[in-house]
């Protein structure tokens, strides 16, 4: 069984209409992978920002509208790139599996 937070991460006091937000999960075998690293690359693939993930291997990133890639580092694993659209008054939700 999974350890995540049922619904994903709180958005408690997150203004979504203001915002374009990121965020989802890291797993691997079906378990949640904390202290991995999950980097925010801009359209060219320049570094744009980096999050540890939490013991429930989620993340999150407030990013402008656009195309986007995450790409996640974590021990024993090879890098893994996903593509996400990110736009204001919208939560992506993006599940990453290693």
């Amino acid at each position: 069984m999974c350890g995540a937070i049922e619904g994903g991460l709180s958005l408690d006091g997150v203004n979504v209409a203001k915002e374009a937000v990121v965020q989802g999960q890291v797993t691997r075998g079906g378990a949640p992978v904390g202290n991995a690293y999950v980097r925010l690359l801009d359209r060219t693939g320049e570094f744009t920002a980096e999050v540890p993930t939490n013991e429930h291997g989620q993340f999150r990133f407030f990013a402008g509208d656009g195309e986007w890639t995450l790409r996640t580092l974590a021990p024993k694993a090879q890098p893994i790139d996903k593509k996400v659209i990110a736009a204001r008054g919208s939560v992506a939700e993006v599940a990453i599996t290693l």
